[in-house]
C-alpha cells in the first residue's frame, strides 16, 4: 500500500506529530493499490486497496514541550 512522506513538528513531552506538508508519496508498485502508479485505470476489482498506509513522519522540528491539544485536554480537565 502507498504511503504519505510528511514533514512536520514532533511534540517530544506527548509525542505527537503535526504535519506541516506531505511531501511525496512511496509508490507500493502493487497492481492492487488504487493509489500506486502500476495499478490499472480500467481495474473494477472491489478488493484493491483503496486508502494510503501509515504515514512516513519526517520531523523537521523537535519541541521540548506537549502540543495545543494535549495543553487543551489538561486545562479542560483541571476545570
Amino acid at each position: 500500500m502507498c504511503r504519505q512522506i510528511a514533514e512536520g513538528t514532533m511534540w517530544l513531552r506527548c509525542g505527537h506529530f503535526q504535519r506541516h506538508l506531505v511531501i511525496a508519496i512511496e509508490d507500493c508498485n502493487s497492481t492492487r493499490c488504487e493509489r500506486s502508479y502500476r495499478h490499472l485505470r480500467t481495474c473494477r476489482q472491489p478488493n484493491c486497496t483503496k486508502n494510503f498506509g501509515p504515514e512516513i513522519q519526517r520531523s523537521i522540528d523537535d519541541v521540548d514541550e506537549i502540543c495545543l491539544q494535549c495543553r487543551t485536554a489538561r486545562a479542560r480537565g483541571r476545570g
